[in-house]
């Protein structure tokens, strides 16, 4: 029987044990960045031998994307929102988007669970450099073209390339106020920063960028505009 219930307790030992890389990993990355952290560093945080890192993971920047593999469900989250935005009526399209692109993002950050995680995306997807290319192509370039032509689709006498600078500009707000802790100080300690009660003043700011900068379907006239005189 001792056998048997050491038996069964191995592959439980082997998913904790890969588990604790990935959120020492996660959690480095966030703090310190994908240069300057090592695998032994990995290692010593998740408090697995070194050699234990590689044969799980690879290499680091193996390591690195399989953080994002595994918050793979987090992307799905937000393009099962921007589904349902899309479901919205015309008047109120807009808004949804914007809502299933940041609400599950800051609710990520608000959490035990993912807090590395979202500062690791706001940290490491900012510089454009080969382990991030890799990321952003495979995880992240299929959401911001679904992100682009829903805006272009609620605003569609907006271009293309309007809508792609919008978005942009978009993910810019949404990854500072993630990372942001000099609003703290900014605001004589009235401000906590990545506080989930700026999610909607945050909303907010980003559909009116929106609607200021992507030119807006012509309006309707109604029947009394547009009857012609006799």
């Amino acid at each position: 029987m001792p056998a048997r219930r050491a038996a069964a307790a191995a592959p439980e030992r082997r998913t904790d044990r890969k588990a604790a890389i990935l959120l020492a990993a996660e959690k480095l990355f966030a703090r310190h960045g994908y240069d300057v952290v090592t695998i032994r560093q990995i290692a010593e945080e998740a408090g697995v031998p070194l050699a234990l890192v590689g044969y799980y993971y690879g290499q680091k920047h193996e390591l690195f994307e399989a953080v994002f593999a595994h918050w793979q469900g987090t992307i799905e989250e937000r393009l099962s929102g921007l589904h349902r935005a899309l479901q919205a009526p015309g008047r109120e399209r807009l808004g949804r988007i914007v809502e299933a692109f940041v609400d599950p993002v800051l609710r990520l950050r608000a959490s035990a669970e993912g807090e590395y995680y979202a500062l690791m995306v706001a940290r490491e997807l900012y510089q454009a450099r080969d382990h991030t290319d890799r990321v952003l192509r495979e995880y992240f370039d299929p959401m911001a073209h679904a992100f682009i032509d829903a805006l272009q689709g609620a605003m569609p006498r907006a271009t293309r390339a309007d809508a792609a600078w919008c978005y942009q500009f978009m993910l810019g707000a949404l990854l500072h106020h993630i990372r942001d802790d000099r609003v703290a100080r900014l605001s004589n300690g009235q401000c906590r920063p990545a506080d989930p009660a700026a999610g909607p003043l945050l909303t907010r700011f980003i559909i009116g960028g929106l609607q200021a900068a992507l030119p807006a379907p012509p309006r309707a006239l109604s029947p009394t505009t547009s009857r012609r005189p006799s």
